[in-house]
């Protein structure tokens, strides 16, 4: 659906940004700020394997080790180390 912005026709490419969103680009970049959390989060929190979505690539970091869970349910250390590395 096209909508007027300052006097132009603004129409975006769906298809368009869903393939840019789905790149090698953007995964390499979401790769990273994942291996950023992961690090921020410290041990036995690790970034499992990109896979693309209906729209986007996702890439994800999960608590592997014992430790790491409960650090993530009375800490919250991994929901604090994302908020860390929002740029």
């Amino acid at each position: 659906m096209a909508e007027r912005v300052g006097g132009f026709r603004l129409e975006l490419d769906h298809e368009g940004i869903r393939e840019l969103l789905q790149s090698p680009e953007v995964e390499s970049a979401v790769r990273e700020s994942a291996e950023r959390i992961a690090a921020v989060a410290g041990d036995g929190f690790e970034v499992g394997d990109a896979y693309h979505g209906d729209s986007r690539v996702v890439v994800s970091v999960r608590a592997m080790t014992r430790e790491a869970k409960v650090a993530e349910a009375t800490d919250k250390t991994l929901t604090l180390a994302v908020q860390a590395c929002r740029a």
